[in-house]
């Protein structure tokens, strides 16, 4: 059972979702004791290629052709169909973006199959993979098992694997130029979809604060920005707090939020509703400073801190600024 990761790139750089997934394929090829290839469309992409034959992968396919050069749903499910008739691989594995959601609905239906969309984790039983999605934000897990043999197909949700896993090793790259016609592309290509301007990206931070209702009013809000301007983190938050417009949505971290998975996310006053943990429970170090013991934050955190945040959180700021 082949594993092939479709990887996407912006033009000049990798998409940052693009090495979770090829981290992902990996993990799972050597689950199943098979291997792992990646594959992406770029007209003259040798350099993206000479990258990822640096990767532990058996073969990275390069899919280059005039008419892939703009984005079109037609051309790159014709593409990508091509060369999944050649690799013959078992799974394919993409990101949940904007561009995947576009077009792999169009390249399954092609090919007789159903995509499984927005995964969040699997597992392997008894050699068969199991992915998992969510249902009813978050609320429910459901695992899912293709019934139908290869190829088939899943995009993976932003934090759901780690990037930083991606194994090195050393990879051939194969050039495929697919058969396309102009006359096959309806589509048009126009400007490229942009999310709208952010002042923070918090996919980008490696440390993250975030704050919930155990702040309790909007005037305390200064201590937990002390807390994370000691530790050069960004400051985030639950949902709540972003509906009483304590801090801007661009802030929120959940379902309904950003999706992170920065090297350490600190949750203060936050009881770890399963909407909130969907956002950032791919964080390498979790840690949860709440009163209650039994909140759910802690069934997911690494380091746990049963106390009052406003008798904790200064004596971690104190014990930061001595450590420095």
């Amino acid at each position: 059972m082949s594993i092939l990761a479709v990887l996407e790139h912006s033009g000049s750089a990798w998409h940052r979702m693009s090495w979770e997934t090829l981290a992902a394929a990996q993990q799972i090829a050597r689950e199943l004791d098979t291997t792992a290839s990646a594959a992406f469309v770029r007209p003259g992409g040798h350099g993206f290629a000479d990258e990822l034959a640096r990767k532990q992968l058996e073969k990275v396919y390069l899919v280059d052709h005039e008419l892939l050069n703009g984005y079109t749903p037609d051309g790159y499910a014709i593409a990508l169909r091509q060369l999944i008739d050649r690799a013959a691989p078992r799974l394919v594995l993409f990101s949940h973006t904007y561009q995947v959601r576009d077009f792999l609905p169009k390249l399954a239906t092609s090919l007789g199959k159903v995509a499984v969309t927005d995964v969040v984790a699997h597992r392997v039983d008894n050699g068969q993979v199991v992915l998992v999605r969510q249902l009813f934000q978050g609320k429910v897990n459901v695992d899912v098992r293709f019934a139908a043999d290869g190829p088939n197909f899943a995009s993976l949700q932003a934090g759901a694997y780690r990037a930083d896993r991606v194994a090195d090793g050393s990879a051939a790259v194969e050039v495929v130029r697919p058969q396309l016609s102009a006359g096959e592309i309806r589509t048009k290509p126009l400007e490229l979809f942009r999310e709208s301007q952010r002042a923070v990206d918090l996919t980008a931070a490696e440390i993250i604060v975030s704050v919930g209702r155990g702040i309790k009013e909007s005037d305390n809000l200064p201590l937990v920005q002390k807390l994370a301007d000691v530790l050069g983190a960004e400051l985030a938050a639950s949902r709540p707090i972003c509906d009483a417009g304590w801090l801007p949505m661009e802030r929120q971290v959940g379902s309904s939020g950003q999706t992170v998975a920065p090297k350490m996310y600190m949750a203060i006053g936050i009881s770890g509703a399963i909407q909130h943990l969907v956002g950032m429970k791919g964080s390498r170090i979790i840690v949860a400073i709440n009163k209650d013991p039994n909140a759910p934050i802690f069934e997911v955190a690494d380091y746990g801190i049963v106390g009052d945040l406003f008798q904790v959180v200064p004596e971690l700021i104190d014990a930061i600024q001595k450590s420095k």
